[in-house]
This record gives C-alpha cells, sequence and structure tokens, in this order.
C-alpha cells in the first residue's frame, strides 16, 4: 500500500521553527520526486518547495526562500522541510506529494504529483 505520512506539525510563535517530515512506503522512494504543499482556509493549495529524485535539486517558491530547506534521506524513505523564522501567514495545512520522475527538474504543481499525504496542521501565532 503507497503511504505518505507527514509529522512534525504544531503550534509555534513567529520566528521560530519546526522541521516536517514525510515518511514513504509502498513504492520505490528513489524514484520520486517530493513535493511539499500547503493550503490555509480560504485559500487555495500552494506548491511550496520540491526536491528531485535524482540529484536532490531543490526548489522553493520566493515565499518561503531562504527560511525553508528542503532534504531527503532516502536511506529512511523520508523527506524533510526544515522551517526557519516562522510567519503567521506561514500557518496552513501542509502536505507532501510524490512524483515518479527522472528529471532533474521538480514540479511544484499539485496536478503533476501521483500520491499525497494527510497533511499536518502548523500554526504560526504573532
Amino acid at each position: 500500500e503507497v503511504q505518505l505520512m507527514e509529522s512534525g506539525g504544531g503550534l509555534v510563535q513567529a520566528g521560530g521553527s519546526l522541521r516536517l517530515s514525510c515518511a514513504a512506503s509502498g513504492f520505490t522512494f528513489d524514484d520520486y520526486a517530493i513535493g511539499w504543499f500547503r493550503q490555509a482556509p480560504g485559500k487555495e493549495q500552494e506548491g511550496i518547495s520540491c526536491i528531485s529524485s535524482t540529484d536532490g535539486s531543490t526548489y522553493y517558491v520566493d515565499s518561503v526562500k531562504g527560511r525553508f530547506t528542503m532534504s531527503r534521506d532516502n536511506a529512511k524513505n523520508t523527506v524533510y522541510l526544515q522551517m526557519n523564522s516562522l510567519k503567521p501567514e506561514d500557518t496552513a495545512v501542509y502536505y507532501c506529494a510524490a512524483r515518479k520522475t527522472y528529471e532533474r527538474y521538480c514540479s511544484t504543481y499539485g496536478s503533476d504529483y501521483d500520491f499525497w499525504g494527510q497533511g499536518t496542521q502548523v500554526t504560526v501565532s504573532s
């Protein structure tokens, strides 16, 4: 059974940090790019970062660039999102998703992804 399980969310004050994890099972993790997405109440889903399946190349949208860092540990079938300098506008449910691809380029378009986790809530208080 294919499964993506996010963890690490919670409540943090502005300026604080959280590290999200996305644990994968049921598929060949090395063959998949992983993306992180978020959805705030009343807003559309936003792709915020991704990491390729090939060389670990990463991409970040401007709103998180310089604050968030994505990494993957293929031995543990896990991807991480280190979030620093958190802002109240980062409050959202965060999802990871997997896309089978061998491209060095990774996508932040949700429609490109094959599997999704159930999400973890991140709340940043001001």
